[in-house]
């Protein structure tokens, strides 16, 4: 007998698939528990599950970051000083050759748009417009709270000044029309030192044919301050005195070089690279603080009103067609007989004249009826003849009636009065009225006369020609049909009075009755 121990064996299959269901929870047979559908339904249920917890966990960690991110900002905010500013310092070489530059280069670039702060609060007066260094001429508009009497347009040519004034004009100004009004200028006197008179001797004290002394070798205190950005790029912040400078206008009182100082008691400049000033500030005496903005490409080339001359033109010699025009013009007026006539004579600060009338070449008479804007409730009755010129004043319903700056047409015939005669002409007004009759007359010496610019008047293109008479400087504007549309006379303040003519038929012009003397036993 064989006493060998039997082979061990290993589980049977059924046993071991009984242990895996027990271990596992599963089915005993393979038909029931172990299927395709139900391993690939278990597989897709646990995936969405994992991934959901996933993202939690990174939106966790995404949320923790920006906190610490967060926490540690504020930490920095709360702990972070800004960097000391950069102390003023000494100009260098080159910082003092462009401030002591600057106003050639001004004078270079010819003009600049300006907008002017002057003064602050209720007295603040804002100046809207341009400046051409070049003439001098300055062209603004005129507004603020502070801006008074002079709120509306204004031009100012070397020592002349005129306004335009209008009372209604909102406060805030902006810029005039680059084609001034031709109408309601008149002369305007500025009180030397005070109101807008230092802030205007300013602009036109920014240009100047040479360079100012360098700030970096007279041992001036000029300084260095900051860097800045203005619309037209970086520029610095220097800080110095005003150049001393002559005074432009001799009606206004001088301001730069005396007493002007900034907010910490120096004016400051903002100088580009090329020397170019784009802002001012300083403060003037009378005036307050004062704040200058230049726009270095608004340069527009100004056009000057009829009271300052108009445009400058190219003078030149007359050419033979219009030395004939001249030479046949006493013929051709004494042809046409006389003109209806308008008359705008600025002739002083105090004294701008308004007129109208008639004008008889043939029978060389005149007769007007004036007012002074200052005055607006008279009128002057002004009648020249070949006896010479008188005048007589009367209320303003009995001189022709009509506005100050739009005066009616003298009454006819001519009235009785207290008519003053007077030989020869005593004033501006005098001058003016006999010069357009006595362009029926004998003409300038050949070859004195030139021709000034082509201009329009009346719709008509004219020839501005320009000679003297005596002390006179006179202007005539002969059209291209040889007629007179206008007399011009440049009176003693510097500005331009005009007589524009309009051909027509006039009234006989008689000479004034002549007052009858009181009746009675004479006086002893």
């Amino acid at each position: 007998m064989d006493t060998s121990p039997a082979p061990a064996r290993g589980p049977s299959p059924d046993a071991t698939r009984a242990g895996n269901a027990l271990r596992t929870g599963g089915p005993t047979s393979e038909t029931d528990g172990h299927t395709p559908e139900t391993d690939d339904t278990d597989t897709d249920s646990a995936g969405p599950s994992r991934a959901s917890r996933r993202r939690r966990t990174v939106l966790l960690l995404l949320a923790l970051t920006a906190v610490t991110s967060a926490t540690a900002l504020v930490a920095g905010l709360l702990s972070w000083a800004p960097d000391p500013p950069t102390p003023a310092r000494p100009l260098t070489v080159t910082e003092a050759e462009r401030l002591a530059a600057m106003r050639v280069t001004n004078l270079r670039d010819l003009r600049a748009g300006v907008h002017v702060t002057a003064g602050a609060g209720a007295s603040r007066t804002d100046l809207v417009g341009w400046v051409d260094w070049s003439r001098p001429l300055l062209y603004l508009d005129v507004g603020g709270p502070g801006a008074g009497a002079e709120r509306g347009l204004l031009q100012s040519a070397g020592p002349v000044l005129v306004t335009r004034p209008d009372p209604a004009a909102v406060p805030t100004p902006a810029a005039p029309p680059l084609v001034p009004p031709a109408d309601r200028w008149r002369l305007h006197r500025l009180t030397p030192g005070a109101g807008l008179a230092p802030v205007l001797d300013l602009l036109l004290g920014l240009a100047a044919d040479r360079p100012d002394p360098s700030p970096a070798m007279d041992g001036g205190d000029a300084r260095w301050v900051a860097r800045d950005v203005v619309a037209a790029g970086p520029v610095d912040v220097l800080q110095a005195p005003l150049p001393a400078a002559t005074p432009p206008t001799p009606a206004r009182a001088a301001t730069a070089g005396t007493a002007a100082t900034g907010p910490d008691g120096s004016t400051r400049y903002w100088l580009d690279r090329d020397g170019r000033l784009h802002k001012l500030v300083t403060r003037l005496p009378g005036v307050g603080p004062v704040t200058v903005l230049l726009n270095r490409i608004d340069r527009p080339t100004l056009r000057p009103v009829d009271a300052l001359g108009g445009r400058p033109g190219l003078p030149r010699a007359l050419t033979d067609a219009e030395q004939r025009r001249l030479d046949r013009l006493p013929a051709r007026l004494r042809g046409q007989g006389g003109a209806t006539l308008t008359l705008t004579a600025p002739v002083g600060t105090d004294t701008n004249l308004r007129g109208a009338g008639w004008l008889s070449w043939a029978a060389r008479t005149a007769y007007v009826a004036v007012a002074d804007l200052g005055v607006p409730d008279r009128r002057t009755l002004l009648h020249r003849d070949a006896a010479g010129l008188s005048r007589t004043d009367v209320p303003a319903e009995a001189g022709g009636g009509g506005a100050a700056e739009t005066p009616g047409r003298p009454p006819f015939p001519v009235p009785a009065g207290s008519w003053r005669p007077t030989r020869a002409p005593r004033d501006d007004l005098d001058l003016l009225v006999d010069a357009a009759v006595a362009a029926a007359g004998p003409v300038a010496q050949r070859g004195a006369a030139v021709r000034v610019r082509e201009d329009l008047v009346a719709g008509r293109t004219v020839d501005v020609v320009e000679f003297r008479t005596g002390d006179a400087r006179l202007r005539y504007w002969i059209d291209r049909d040889g007629s007179l549309r206008r007399v011009e006379l440049h009176t003693g303040p510097g500005a331009w009075a005009q007589v524009d003519l309009s051909p027509a038929v006039v009234p006989r012009l008689g000479p004034p009755p002549r007052a009858t003397p009181p009746s009675g036993p004479p006086r002893r």
